[in-house]
């Protein structure tokens, strides 16, 4: 029995049987445009063993690239053949795309199985009975322990019934256990992507040059976004990258998010961006950060996709600072007027070291003058001074990346004449989060009431809602599935004395 029901506004709910879970041939995303092909031979494997991105790309002509599918067009860089003039122009119509077969339906034996799990929720793939469609199930438990994991969870929840963005995941659905009355846990639908940038990373295939300018560009998209919409992401790193059959990327997991603050004497955490990938200012407990820190983690991201390494993998915060200063180079005392006093007599009492970002060419035999250029703009210790995601977006080394994802990947070009490019390449948010936003989230019960209100809103939306099925074997295991362990986590940030 599947794990989830369908449940109409009539209330009369039924379980949908046969077997369900966790596809394992690629499928085709809601997102995707009707030429996108599902799977790719040679490419990447997801979670599940699909192929995900290919492995041979080409250059073709116009007329060879018509027929390609989007993912292996993207990455091929047909941009610049694909049409017969110069800048943008009308496109290739989607009719003039090969057929794709439908999502096919779940294979016997296959169950619904947890595919990841953090500090603050269990992720799980499911079937969404009404379309047979795989979903994501994130479990968010204890919600009402403490004002803190309420507000956490409100905060996260209302971003992802608010986002609209192509590379930045939303909510489809809101459940609730099946005993709502008194409830603990609520658990949050949302589009499933069959793998992320790291397992990517990790795999034994090649990654050229052109898939890692159309990730970049992509993340860099949805960032974008996310602080057009004033939302700071503060743990940008490639498992929370989710990346589909055609090459989408997503960013996910808004778990530490939080709305900006403008005042530059609000203390914000420390406790934020796991370790690897967190930006100097962090590592020398600033109390006061911006969107800058979602930067620099791309930066750290972008070198680990060049050499497949991370690029400062240390065992300590401490540690991690010291092999950011052996690139960067001794900062200047102006550089380090977000850092905290001890942070600044301990920088003070290191010998000094010159910048050394040259050695960042070897990374990669495809690090070029462009790809250095845009990492030495990233890694600058004075957050102030580090390049913003909008103008991350417009640099030389993006400008493939660009072209290629919406020439054949992205929703915004496609009109009823064929494709053609927008005015709007890097949309963003048209209701930012004011910081006043959580002002009023101040107890249990008032929190409480908010997420009855965004859960009865989420809803009225819905022809058909979820439940789940506490009828099906697996619901024991997934009621039962737990957070990572504090032992599984990162380190906490340095304590500076």
């Amino acid at each position: 029995m599947a794990t989830l029901t369908r449940q109409r506004h009539l209330h009369v709910s039924y379980p949908i049987t046969g077997p369900t879970g966790f596809v394992v041939a690629p499928i085709v995303e809601d997102h995707a445009p009707p030429h996108h092909h599902p799977g790719y031979p040679g490419g990447y494997r997801g979670t599940t063993g699909e192929e995900l991105v290919p492995q041979h790309l080409h250059h073709h002509n116009h007329h060879a690239a018509v027929l390609m599918t989007a993912a292996a067009a993207a990455a091929a860089g047909v941009g610049g053949t694909y049409y017969t003039g110069t800048g943008p122009g009308p496109m290739p119509s989607q009719a003039s795309m090969p057929s794709v077969p439908p999502s096919q339906p779940p294979q016997a034996g296959e169950v619904e199985k947890p595919i990841g799990y953090g500090a603050f929720g269990v992720v799980w793939a499911v079937t969404d009975p009404r379309d047979g469609k795989r979903i994501a199930i994130k479990k968010l438990p204890n919600v009402f322990q403490s004002v803190t994991s309420c507000r956490r969870v409100y905060r996260e929840l209302k971003m992802l019934c608010t986002f609209k963005h192509d590379n930045v995941l939303s909510a489809v659905d809101i459940l609730k256990p099946p005993e709502s009355q008194g409830f603990t846990e609520i658990y949050i639908a949302t589009e499933f992507m069959q793998s992320d940038l790291h397992r990517i990373i990790v795999s034994p295939q090649p990654l050229t040059a052109d898939h890692i300018k159309v990730f970049v560009y992509q993340i860099f998209r949805g960032l974008r976004y996310l602080h057009s919409a004033n939302i700071l992401h503060r743990d940008i790193k490639p498992g929370n990258l989710l990346i589909n059959a055609n090459c989408l990327l997503k960013i996910c997991d808004f778990g530490l998010a939080r709305v900006g603050e403008p005042d530059p004497s609000a203390y914000l955490t420390q406790e934020v961006v796991t370790q690897y990938y967190r930006a100097p200012e962090l590592l020398m407990g600033a109390r006061h950060y911006s969107g800058s820190v979602d930067v620099w983690s791309v930066g750290c991201i972008l070198a680990e996709l060049l050499s497949r390494r991370i690029l400062f993998q240390a065992q300590s915060p401490l540690q991690q600072l010291d092999l950011i200063i052996d690139l960067l180079g001794t900062p200047s005392m102006d550089d380090l007027r977000s850092a905290c006093e001890p942070a600044r007599v301990h920088m003070r009492r290191k010998a000094y070291k010159p910048s050394k970002l040259s050695m960042l060419y070897a990374l990669s035999k495809d690090c070029d003058h462009d790809v250095i250029n845009l990492m030495s703009a990233i890694f600058v210790f004075n957050p102030e001074r580090r390049i913003t995601a909008l103008n991350a977006l417009n640099h030389p080394f993006l400008e493939d990346g660009r072209l290629r994802y919406h020439t054949c990947m992205c929703r915004c070009c496609p009109t009823p004449d064929g494709r053609r490019y927008t005015d709007s390449m890097e949309p963003v948010s048209t209701s930012p989060f004011h910081f006043t936003f959580e002002d009023e989230l101040t107890s249990i019960s008032t929190i409480r009431e908010k997420l009855n209100k965004l859960y009865s809103e989420v809803q009225a939306r819905q022809v058909e809602t979820l439940q789940l099925n506490i009828s099906s074997p697996i619901y024991k295991k997934f009621i039962k599935s737990q957070c990572a362990q504090p032992s599984e986590l990162p380190p906490s940030p340095h304590v500076w004395a």
